[in-house]
């Protein structure tokens, strides 16, 4: 299983164009939340649009994951919480989206959305639950989720302080998943006491960090070889997965 993770494109859609053309050579693309730029002059539902065809036409590259950020949130649920059910709309074969639990060859991924009150944290922790139970029907049990924001750590230093996400961490530790893929804090991956990786217990944690220009920064995570590379305009960096270098 070879994934390819990005996130916080906040709406560069030369960024998403440059993913399609790398989607082929990864068995799955991972855009891990904040795709709209709400603080950009354009409204929001202009980006929605042409970001929901560019993820339609990214996972018909690839099987394709994607969960919203905390930019993406342009409704409601019945708590009054925000929610981002946009996404919902692009739910297909290929490409799952908030809430799905799907198998992508030997890994099971669950999209977790961005949880703004304690309703939509409540079925989130529901979800895990209902696909912790599906772990134990994936041979060797690779599980994999996807979700925004890292748990406090090195992924969630900005430089000067941290924006961890504290109940991630206990669901962590209850389930321990293979790998947690995160975004949000754009900056962890470049700053002196971040990274682009950590790993808690037996989980690994991965955050691509955020760059300008049209190629975006990114995490190459080969299960079969047993190594993670980040690469961005910092550089490369391989990290081993392998038991007998944790």
């Amino acid at each position: 299983m070879r994934i390819l993770l990005a996130s916080d494109l906040h709406y560069k859609l030369r960024q998403y164009d440059w993913l399609m053309g790398a989607a082929p050579h990864f068995d799955a693309v991972v855009v891990a939340g904040d795709h709209v730029d709400d603080i950009s002059g354009l409204p929001v539902d202009v980006q929605i649009a042409a970001l929901s065809a560019s993820l339609a036409a990214l996972a018909r590259q690839a099987p394709l994951l994607v969960c919203s950020g905390n930019h993406d949130l342009n409704a409601r649920n019945a708590a009054g919480e925000k929610t981002a059910d946009w996404l919902a709309g692009l739910r297909a074969d290929g490409l799952a989206v908030d809430g799905d639990t799907v198998q992508v060859g030997d890994t099971l991924f669950t999209v977790c959305p961005w949880w703004d009150g304690p309703h939509a944290q409540r079925e989130v922790e529901r979800l895990l639950d209902d696909a912790a139970a599906r772990r134990a029907t994936v041979p060797g049990g690779r599980w994999v989720w996807v979700y925004h924001a890292p748990p406090e750590g090195l992924l969630s230093w900005t430089g000067k302080r941290h924006y961890g996400d504290a109940t991630l961490a206990a669901l962590v530790a209850r389930h321990g998943p293979t790998a947690v893929l995160c975004g949000h804090i754009h900056e962890a991956p470049f700053r002196a006491g971040g990274s682009w990786v950590e790993r808690v217990g037996t989980t690994w944690l991965f955050n691509a960090g955020r760059q300008i220009g049209d190629v975006p920064a990114r995490v190459e995570i080969d299960f079969l070889q047993q190594t993670a590379t980040w690469i961005s305009l910092a550089g490369v960096e391989q990290r081993s997965l392998a038991p007998a270098a944790q």
